[in-house]
């Protein structure tokens, strides 16, 4: 049974939301543009078989500390962890500035996202009343994807002319997000005095996993959304071994650029799916997910960077109309079970596990000496086997 929460149901173009969206702006910009930063450093030093385990790196916090995270952003202001946050990140980034290991520095900035993620969200919930809610997300999503696509330019540019510049940057949007959270309304806690023992929070989260994956809506939801970001994920670490390969471009822009290209194929998708699937029919969201990794497999034969956009963009149209439909069968799922923010818990662990696996696999053709070309056949087919399987199961099902 979920407790009602009370929300202040302030305007949407108040100075605390303002606040939020800037500290989710800049925080996500960073967190994008030292990515490539971080590339352009293990790359220098020779070791590009370092790449895929950057991404490592950063996605195994969120998988350790999930069962943790959601009752910290509960048991204290939401604003304020957001700021404890941004100076993690913000430290990590200084790690990486003076030098310490490149997969040390991006571990610790997977621990500050790690925190941020449940309270950046559930913080308009507390802000907002139903009515004004969703338009809230959508603004929060939006300033997410527009940091994405600039983070990942703006990094690439970057770390081709100057690495030092890169870093400050970095360093000035992490701080900058740190002080637009100072401004975040200091709302209560929702769960004041709530217990962090350990092992009663682990119990509580397989609670909370056993209840999603025991709902076949919810499952087929976490198991989509988990394999959208793991082969998108892995995809962004392959484009910086692709792009040399197919397209003789050795810089660090062109594979940030196409990085972008798929953020706004993603956008356009996600407009797709909001005129044309509903949860009525959420199971044409399966259409974008079968072809996602057939228009993957034809960048096995893509050898001219115009083609090349145009594909980044299809395959971020086919990504953006599978998952977000998807998102929502899952928030609407986890309202009616173990809450919103519980449900975002889980999604997070089960979609950096996924994280996890397609990099780790990635990891390991790189270091078996898999030609790319190879390597993103075998990638294209594996997702449309495991989307395929997904969508016959799904489709038995009713």
């Amino acid at each position: 049974m979920n407790n009602p929460r009370t929300s202040h149901d302030m305007p949407l173009l108040s100075l605390g939301m303002l606040s939020v969206l800037i500290a989710q702006f800049l925080s996500a910009l960073a967190d994008n543009a030292i990515l490539i930063a971080a590339i352009a450093i293990v790359k220098s030093q020779g070791l590009p078989n370092l790449i895929p385990m950057l991404q490592e790196s950063f996605v195994v916090p969120f998988i350790l500390l999930a069962p943790f995270v959601g009752q910290l952003a509960d048991g204290f202001p939401k604003g304020r962890v957001m700021l404890v946050a941004n100076l993690v990140k913000l430290t990590g980034a200084f790690a990486m500035v003076y030098g310490i290991n490149p997969l040390t520095s991006y571990a610790i900035i997977g621990i500050g996202a790690a925190m941020y993620s449940p309270a950046k969200y559930g913080i308009l919930a507390q802000m907002f009343g139903p009515e004004k809610l969703v338009r809230a997300n959508g603004m929060m999503e939006g300033s997410t994807i527009v940091a994405i696509l600039l983070g990942v330019i703006l990094g690439g540019w970057l770390a081709d002319h100057s690495l030092h510049a890169a870093f400050v940057g970095v360093v000035s949007a992490y701080t900058l997000a740190a002080f637009a959270n100072l401004f975040i309304p200091a709302l209560p806690a929702e769960k004041p005095g709530s217990s962090f023992h350990p092992w009663l929070l682990l119990k509580k989260f397989k609670t909370a996993l056993a209840t999603l994956f025991g709902n076949p809506d919810a499952r087929f939801s976490l198991l989509g959304t988990s394999v959208f970001w793991g082969s998108g994920t892995t995809l962004r670490l392959m484009l910086f071994a692709w792009v040399p390969a197919a397209l003789l471009i050795t810089d660090n822009q062109t594979p940030a650029n196409l990085m972008g290209a798929v953020s706004i194929g993603i956008v356009l998708g996600a407009v797709g799916a909001g005129l044309w699937i509903s949860l009525a029919n959420v199971n044409r969201a399966l259409i974008g997910g079968l072809l996602l990794g057939a228009v993957i497999l034809t960048l096995a034969f893509v050898h001219n960077l115009g083609i090349a956009y145009a594909v980044m963009i299809a395959i971020g149209i086919c990504g953006g109309s599978f998952v977000v439909p998807l998102n929502a069968l899952l928030q609407e799922k986890g309202h009616q079970t173990i809450g919103a923010g519980n449900a975002l818990a889980v999604q997070n662990f089960a979609e950096n596990i996924a994280m996890l696996v397609f990099v780790g696999g990635y990891s390991l053709a790189t270091e078996a000496g898999v030609s790319i070309t190879l390597t993103i056949v075998g990638f294209g087919v594996v997702l449309l086997g495991v989307i395929g399987g997904l969508a016959g199961v799904r489709l038995r099902r009713g």
